[in-house]
């Protein structure tokens, strides 16, 4: 048998062994935020309020629709309602402290849901499409003041994730670099619950952007924080499905409660 017949005839085999041979490449995904400032925009709700399902439909359009270097959605459910009836399994008093946080920057006593805010400024008339495009563009024709970069890489253990941010300020601030922090928000989309008690009772709510795992602040030293943690997915509660995340890593000034830059990474989509 010549050279040649040998090889032609071993291809097939080694095809078939290279085939069955795992690949131990990780993925990685990378996201850097844009020269303009984009704008965060948090919901607060709770499924066992009657009046937040229109917002959160709202929401879930509004970031389908949104170019995500512009306006990144989130939608926070807070506590307080949990006792009237249904317990949100979304919910966290995590989320209610900074709702209460947010309105203490300006000065109000008063939480509610639905709120929105919007780069942590309230936003009253959130539905009013007019109102909401004209804060959106003023804030997205502002130049960044913060640079934000994130990667997520594939982790040692079966569905967990690598997880690494660098925030750096541009030039220089009158209230000082360290009254910045920085957050990190995972968060889960296509989720749906079957309200069985409470105001909601009977009805089957669909969210997007449901803030699954809060983290931080991390503090900011001389003007930069260099952030890595890993990202566990079956030990958030309730599991999260692998194609449905996504995470937001965002830069607030701690003294007024004004968010100066967000970025958004989702595996597979950006």
């Amino acid at each position: 048998m010549s050279t040649f017949a040998k090889y032609t005839y071993l291809t097939p085999l080694l095809a078939l062994l290279i085939s069955v041979v795992p690949s131990t490449q990780a993925a990685t995904y990378t996201a850097h935020s844009p020269a303009n400032r984009v704008a965060l925009l948090e919901l607060y709700t709770s499924e066992g309020c009657s009046s937040c399902p229109p917002a959160d439909a709202w929401l879930i359009q509004t970031g389908a629709q949104a170019d995500p270097k512009r306006v990144i959605p989130l939608a926070l459910h807070v506590d307080y309602w949990n006792s009237l009836g249904w317990k949100d399994r979304f919910s966290d008093r995590k989320f209610t402290t900074r709702q209460q946080e947010l309105a203490a920057f300006v000065h109000s006593k008063v939480v509610y849901t639905p709120e929105v805010f919007v780069a942590g400024r309230e936003l009253r008339r959130w539905s009013d499409t007019n109102d909401f495009d004209h804060i959106i563009k003023n804030i997205t024709a502002q130049p960044s003041a913060a640079d934000i970069e994130i990667k997520l890489s594939s982790g040692t253990t079966a569905r967990s994730y690598d997880l690494s941010s660098n925030v750096k300020l541009r030039g220089s601030s009158p209230q000082g670099v360290q009254n910045f922090q920085t957050y990190i928000a995972l968060y889960e989309n296509k989720l749906v619950s079957n309200i069985a008690a409470g105001e909601n009772s009977g009805v089957t709510l669909h969210h997007d952007y449901v803030v699954r795992q809060w983290l931080g602040p991390y503090p900011l030293k001389d003007g930069a924080a260099n952030i890595n943690e890993n990202i566990a997915l079956d030990k958030i509660q309730g599991g999260i499905k692998t194609g449905q995340f996504g995470v937001v890593v965002f830069v607030q000034n701690a003294s007024n409660g004004e968010v100066l830059q967000a970025l958004r990474l989702q595996p597979g989509i950006e």
